[in-house]
C-alpha cells in the first residue's frame, strides 16, 4: 500500500488478546507498529479481537448471561414472589445482542489502535525469511513488509474429528454453535472440558436437552478432584447428561437429525440428536503461518517452539498466546505474553509467573483455580493442609440464592505458604483474583485469615476457608 511504510519496528500477525495487547504495549514503548489480522465476526466482516471476542469468551459469556436471565425468570423468580407469566425466547434477538457486544469490543480495539498510531491491516500475514512478512489484504492487494521484530499471535482453531465431520449445519464446531438461529430440542456435545461445559451451560438453561460425551473416565481430570466431584453433582442436578468414558466412533446424518454411536465400558450405544457440537479442544493456527523457507520450528502438534523469552528459533521472531505450550490456552495468558515480549524487545522485561495464572470455566456456577491441586501435591509427597468453606454457609450467598459451591485453600503444612486455591460458585472468576494476588505476594494462609473482609460478602468465603485451615472457621460446623 503506497500510504504505508515498508519497514516497521514491530510487525504483529494476529489481533486477539495476545496480539492486540502486544501492539498497544509496543506502541506505548515508542515502536512503530503494524498489526495484521484476518479475523471475522458472525456476519463475515473483518473484526479485531480474535476468537476471544468473536467466537470465544465474549460471545459465550454474552449468551450465558441471556440464558441465566431466562432461567431466573422461568425457574427462580417464583422464589422471590415474582410472577412473570409466559416467558419466550427470541433467539435471533439474543444473537443480535451478542453480535452487538462483539462489534462494540472489536471497534474499541480499532479505536485503541488509532489512539496509539498503530497501523492495522485486514488480511493474512505470512512469515517469510529474513524478517519479512507477506501481507495478503482482504481487499486483494499483496505486498511485503520488513521489521526488526515480528510477533506471531494467530491463536487457535477448533479440532476436528474424523468420526464427526463438521458441516456447521447438523454437526457444528464451537464457533458455529454461537451463531445458530434456531433452538434445538436435543443437543450432543463431544467433549466435557471447558469449551463443552460452557456451551452446555448456555443450552441447558435455555431448556435444551444436553448430552455431554467425554472419552475421559474422570470428570475434569486436570482440576482439583474435590471441585470436579462437586461440579459433577451440581451439573447433573441441573439436568446435564454427562457420559464419561464415552468414545464416539461414528456419526450419520439425515435431513434434520444426527445419529451418533459411542462405546463405553458397558458396550456400544446410539443416540439421536437435533444438533451435534464438536468441542474436543483447539489446535494452534500455524498451518499457513510461515513459508517453508522461513524455517520456523514447530512441534508435531503444530505448536511453535519457543524459549523462556517467547523467542522462536528465528532471531527477532516471537510467538505468544495459543501458538505455544507455555501454559493452557487462556486469553489472559496471551495478554501477559504480549506485554512481556513488547517489554523484552525494549530491553525491560518483567517475568511472567506462569504458576500464578488463574484458570476459569465460565459455567453457572463458575469454576476458578490457581496453583496446585491436592492430587498434584499428593503425587510429589508435599506436606499440606486444606481449608474448605461451603457457600451455603455464607450469609450473602443465602440472600442471592447462589448457595452452590465451595472455596478450598491448600497451604504448606510447615511454612503455611498458599499452594493452591480452588473455587466453584457464583462469581468464582472474580473471587480468584484475591487468591492470585495473595500468591503473587507470597502471602501465607494466615495473612489471608488476618485480612478483614466485608461482612456480609461473597469474598468472605476466602477468609473463612483460610480460617478453616486451622479449624477456626466462624460460620460453618
Amino acid at each position: 500500500m503506497s500510504n504505508l511504510p515498508t519497514n516497521y519496528d514491530v510487525i504483529i500477525i494476529g489481533a486477539g488478546p495476545a496480539g492486540y495487547v502486544a501492539a498497544i504495549r509496543a506502541a506505548q514503548l515508542g515502536f512503530k507498529v503494524v498489526c495484521i489480522d484476518n479475523g471475522c465476526n458472525a456476519q463475515g466482516q473483518s473484526s479485531l479481537g480474535g476468537t476471544y471476542i468473536n467466537a470465544g469468551c465474549i460471545a459465550v459469556m454474552s449468551l450465558l448471561e441471556s440464558a441465566k436471565i431466562f432461567h431466573l425468570l422461568t425457574v427462580k423468580a417464583a422464589e422471590h414472589g415474582i410472577s412473570t407469566g409466559e416467558v419466550t425466547i427470541d433467539l435471533k434477538q439474543m444473537m443480535a445482542r451478542k453480535n452487538q457486544i462483539v462489534s462494540n469490543l472489536s471497534e474499541h480495539i480499532r479505536t485503541l489502535f488509532a489512539h496509539h498510531h498503530i497501523d492495522c491491516l485486514y488480511g493474512r500475514g505470512r512469515l517469510l525469511a529474513e524478517k519479512q512478512v507477506e501481507v495478503a489484504l482482504v481487499a486483494g492487494e499483496t505486498f511485503i513488509l520488513q521489521a526488526n521484530n515480528i510477533i506471531l499471535a494467530t491463536g487457535s482453531m477448533p479440532i476436528q474429528l474424523a468420526c464427526a465431520p463438521i458441516d456447521n449445519k447438523l454437526i457444528l464446531d464451537s464457533t458455529a454453535t454461537l451463531n445458530t438461529d434456531e433452538l434445538p430440542n436435543k443437543v450432543g456435545i463431544i467433549g466435557a472440558g471447558i469449551i463443552g461445559l460452557e456451551l452446555a451451560s448456555i443450552w441447558n438453561r435455555l431448556g435444551v436437552k444436553v448430552i455431554l460425551l467425554d472419552a475421559q473416565e474422570q470428570f475434569l481430570h486436570t482440576t482439583d478432584q474435590q471441585i470436579a466431584n462437586h461440579a459433577y453433582r451440581i451439573y447433573t442436578q441441573q439436568g446435564l447428561d454427562l457420559r464419561l468414558g464415552a468414545r464416539v466412533i461414528a456419526t450419520e446424518k439425515t435431513a434434520d437429525k444426527v445419529s451418533l454411536a459411542y462405546t463405553d465400558k458397558t458396550g456400544t450405544h446410539r443416540i439421536e440428536l437435533d444438533k451435534l457440537i464438536v468441542a474436543s479442544g483447539r489446535r494452534p493456527n500455524t498451518a499457513k503461518l510461515a513459508a517453508a523457507e522461513a524455517n520456523l520450528m514447530l512441534d508435531e502438534n503444530g505448536f511453535v517452539h519457543v524459549d523462556e523469552n517467547c523467542g522462536t528459533n528465528l532471531p527477532g521472531v516471537f510467538a505468544i498466546g495459543d501458538l505455544t505450550l507455555s501454559a493452557p490456552m487462556l486469553a489472559h495468558k496471551g495478554l501477559e505474553e504480549g506485554v512481556f515480549v513488547a517489554d523484552y524487545i525494549a530491553n525491560q522485561p518483567n517475568r511472567i509467573n506462569y504458576n500464578g495464572i488463574p484458570n476459569i470455566i465460565y459455567t453457572e456456577p463458575e469454576i476458578a483455580w490457581v496453583g496446585q491441586t491436592e492430587q498434584e501435591l499428593q503425587a510429589v509427597g508435599e506436606p499440606y493442609k486444606v481449608g474448605v468453606f461451603f457457600l451455603k454457609d455464607a450469609d450473602r450467598a443465602q440472600t442471592t440464592g447462589n448457595t452452590e459451591g465451595l472455596v478450598k485453600i491448600i497451604s504448606h503444612a510447615q511454612t503455611d505458604a498458599i499452594l493452591g486455591v480452588h473455587i466453584i460458585g457464583s462469581l468464582a472468576s472474580e473471587l480468584i483474583a484475591e487468591a492470585v494476588l495473595a500468591m503473587e505476594f507470597s502471602a501465607s494462609a494466615e495473612d489471608l485469615a488476618r485480612t478483614i473482609h466485608a461482612y456480609p460478602s461473597i469474598s468472605e468465603t476466602l477468609h473463612e476457608a483460610a480460617l478453616a485451615l486451622d479449624n477456626r472457621a466462624l460460620h460453618s460446623v
